[in-house]
């Protein structure tokens, strides 16, 4: 019947009127000589079917029709309409499913309806694709129509909607299909990803990992398709019926058959990793046969005399991926007994190796306090060469580590200052932040020989922190987070002000202050020294893209005498912050027009956004 009104109404001329994207409620945007989308699409799937050698694009002649494949996210015209819309496209779909899928224009009209289509639809759609599931899971369109779909089926499953069971049944048998054949999907470029889609939709869970990241968005940058994906994906963990888990509890068997074969190639990496993350967070124990399975086989691979095997493995650029997420899933009995079998004694070899000292930084962080003790001891004498070779990640692993646990942090950190050749003399230690900010030891910052011992005051006035280095900042963010991060704080509040105006207005350099306003660690008088000597320099930061938002920082934890003598600075440039494309917030934000023209109001405002940020803070603890 849609077939047959479009056909009219393309051959009599008539005028359809229509609402598309409309921002007014009731507005018609215009009036057309061509069959609006809804009716004009069964038509194009027809021509796309005649056989007459047509893409999907040049079958849709229609200019509206054209509007929708270019811009699948635009809405379609009433809640009915767009139900009625899907539905009936994926009905007539299903005759043409699979060219549809491989259609590049096709294909992205399909995953723009995918998110509206209903059990019954869907049904359509699965039962077309199905019987050549290999055909389009390894083709770079269809992959995204197989994601789409499987994304979509659970959420119809749980609701119990009409179908729902059939629905269930067709994901099921896909499932069986790609089980039967993983040692094909999970080693084809596109295909992989459908397997990936498929475990995190049998287990119920969306993984965050780069494993678990869809195909990108045909004609879209990898950006945009990230951040559309972020509001698009839905619920990270939902309800999945018990035979899908059974399913997946199979899929874990077939990966340990596969392992000795495929382990070494990097989409069935990424698969195993993925099935890693699943079965942790749904099936923990099939997760830990799964582990025992890879370290055992890995293990076993070229044994070496007086070491461990994996150690090969380690540094491998797609094992130890594998190797990553083993570590991240393991129990702390694990990761005991894979420092003692396999490591123990290796670290400093690995944190200097390129590819290996990643895995190093993931058991790092994994790690039990007891056992973060061991590699405390292991790793520390060699925190210099570490530095050196700019594998800065073990470094900043093992400083969030220590502060997580609460053990080892001064240790850690006079360690990491003798690194920096200022733990001795002790004046010495009153440079630490600019050294570690800028990531230079003390010599090469002051320009000094390594053999000179210099007995005057090390803080040279003529040398300025020039730049901040990001690892640096991460550095001085975990110190500051210590139990006593008195050493830090002492050298900060030593600083040139205009030192810390650099570090304020530096990207990196900016969340120091963060770090150092919500510590709980950092007495208040203390980090009042610190921040005071931002006095004199606010206009400056003002006129920053950084430092402004470190000024924003400040005002909110600052109290009232605190704010006054900030607007007073600020309020004697207020033309010139206006004018500024990042102080006129600062402007609107410190009510600076109140302050100078409406004092008392000004007064009252701060006093009432006092009171609210402490009410919200008492909810928040309860």
């Amino acid at each position: 019947a849609m077939l047959l009104a479009a056909r009219d109404a393309a051959g009599s001329g008539r005028v359809c009127r229509f609402r598309f994207g409309s921002s007014e409620k009731g507005r018609s945007l215009g009036e057309s000589r061509t069959p609006s989308a809804c009716l004009v699409l069964p038509s194009c799937l027809a021509r796309f079917l005649s056989g007459q050698g047509l893409t999907f694009q040049q079958a849709c002649r229609d200019s509206r029709l054209q509007v929708v494949l270019c811009r699948p996210q635009l809405p379609f015209p009433g809640r009915h309409s767009t139900g009625l819309f899907v539905s009936n496209v994926l009905e007539e779909a299903e005759a043409v499913g699979v060219p549809l899928s491989l259609d590049p224009a096709g294909s992205l009209l399909l995953q723009a309806l995918m998110p509206l289509a209903s059990p019954t639809s869907l049904c359509h759609l699965l039962k077309a694709l199905i019987p050549s599931l290999r055909v389009v899971a390894c083709h770079s369109c269809g992959a995204h129509i197989l994601e789409a779909a499987l994304l979509r089926a659970p959420l119809l499953i749980k609701d119990g909607a009409e179908d729902s069971g059939v629905l269930e049944d067709l994901v099921l048998g896909l499932g069986r299909n790609v089980q039967e054949e993983l040692s094909v999907f999970a080693l084809d470029a596109h295909a992989s990803f459908v397997v990936r889609t498929l475990l995190q939709a049998l287990g119920g869970a969306r993984v965050g990992s780069d494993g678990g990241r869809g195909l990108q968005v045909l004609g879209t940058s990898h950006s945009r398709t990230k951040q559309a994906k972020l509001g698009s994906e839905g619920p990270t963990d939902f309800e999945v019926p018990d035979s899908f888990l059974t399913l997946l509890q199979g899929f874990s068997e077939s990966f340990q058959e596969l392992i000795s074969d495929f382990i070494a190639n990097k989409f069935f990496s990424l698969c195993l990793q993925v099935a890693l993350e699943v079965l942790h967070r749904k099936l923990p124990e099939a997760c830990s046969q799964l582990c025992h399975s890879v370290i055992s086989y890995l293990s076993s691979r070229n044994p070496v005399a007086g070491q461990s095997a994996l150690l090969v493995f380690l540094k491998d650029a797609t094992c130890s991926r594998v190797l990553d997420k083993v570590l991240e899933v393991s129990d702390p009995k694990a990761l005991r007994s894979f420092y003692k079998v396999h490591v123990k004694g290796q670290l400093q070899a690995l944190a200097s190796h390129s590819v290996a000292n990643f895995t190093l930084q993931r058991l790092i962080r994994a790690a039990p306090r007891k056992l973060l003790g061991k590699l405390f001891e292991e790793l520390s004498p060699g925190l210099e060469e570490i530095l050196a070779l700019e594998h800065l990640g073990v470094v900043t692993a093992l400083l969030a580590a220590c502060r997580k646990q609460g053990a080892h942090q001064q240790e850690l950190l006079q360690a990491l200052l003798e690194a920096f050749h200022c733990w001795e003399p002790p004046s010495r230690q009153l440079v630490c932040a600019p050294l570690i900010a800028s990531l230079l030891a003390y010599e090469v910052y002051f320009g000094l020989e390594e053999e000179e011992t210099p007995s005057q005051d090390p803080a040279d006035p003529s040398r300025c922190l020039s730049s901040v280095s990001y690892h640096g900042s991460l550095i001085l963010q975990h110190c500051l987070c210590f139990a006593d991060p008195s050493v830090v704080l002492r050298s900060l509040a030593a600083m040139a002000p205009q030192d810390l105006v650099t570090l304020a207005s530096d990207p990196a350099g900016s969340h120091v202050f963060d770090a150092l306003l919500a510590s709980p660690s950092v007495p208040e008088k203390q980090r009042r020294k610190v921040l005071r000597l931002l006095k004199g320099h606010y206009v400056s930061l003002a006129c920053s893209k950084h430092g402004s938002r470190v000024l924003d920082a400040v005002w909110s934890k600052a109290t009232l005498p605190a704010k006054r003598e900030m607007a007073q600075e600020l309020a004697e440039h207020e033309q010139k912050l206006r004018n500024d494309p990042f102080g006129h917030h600062l402007v609107r934000n410190f009510a600076l027009t109140h302050f100078l023209k409406r004092r008392r109001d000004w007064d009252r405002l701060q006093e009432a956004e006092k009171k609210r940020r402490e009410l919200f803070a008492e909810i928040l603890e309860d």
